[in-house]
């Protein structure tokens, strides 16, 4: 039986599982700190300051929005991976740029964390626990759209030898 390989269903997907580990994590996390649902809430107050938006003060809220744009974005990250994966059969070579481009991403992400972590409650430690979230969710990711293609080894190996066939 075939596979059916739709690049949004599969993105959804693969945000889905991605998204949802980065729950689990920052679950495990602030149950250990004795905070429950403290790492969203902080998140999602951030985001509501960054849109300059205030809609009630309440914990309920900040995990909610946090969790609505959290899923949204991975989402969105999943089609594009997906589109890539499916792209990568016609032109091996766009595996090779979105690489590099994964990892300018990956760095100035960790780089904005870093900077936001010491004006916000998450304090220090906020980039050490975003970049375990972050690497565990891409490799989720990763795994999922490589077990829905297992060609992309092999087309991988032909954009990094610059052998588009």
């Amino acid at each position: 039986m075939l596979k059916s390989h739709s690049a949004v269903r599969e993105g959804v997907i693969g945000g889905v599982l991605s998204a949802t580990v980065i729950v689990a994590w920052f679950f495990i996390v602030d149950m250990i700190a004795g905070r429950l649902f403290f790492t969203p809430a902080v998140l999602g107050r951030g985001l509501l300051g960054i849109a300059g938006l205030r809609a009630g003060d309440t914990m309920v809220t900040y995990v909610s929005v946090y969790t609505v744009f959290h899923y949204l974005a991975f989402i969105i990250m999943g089609i594009i991976v997906a589109s890539v994966a499916h792209a990568a059969r016609r032109t091996p070579s766009i595996l090779a740029g979105f690489l590099i481009l994964f990892v300018a991403f990956e760095i100035g992400f960790h780089g904005l964390v870093s900077m936001l972590s010491i004006n916000t409650d998450l304090e220090g430690l906020a980039w050490i626990q975003i970049m375990v979230a972050n690497l565990i969710a891409s490799v989720v990711m990763f795994y999922y759209m490589w077990s829905r293609h297992p060609e992309l080894g092999r087309e991988f190996e032909q954009a990094l030898s610059g052998n588009d066939v």
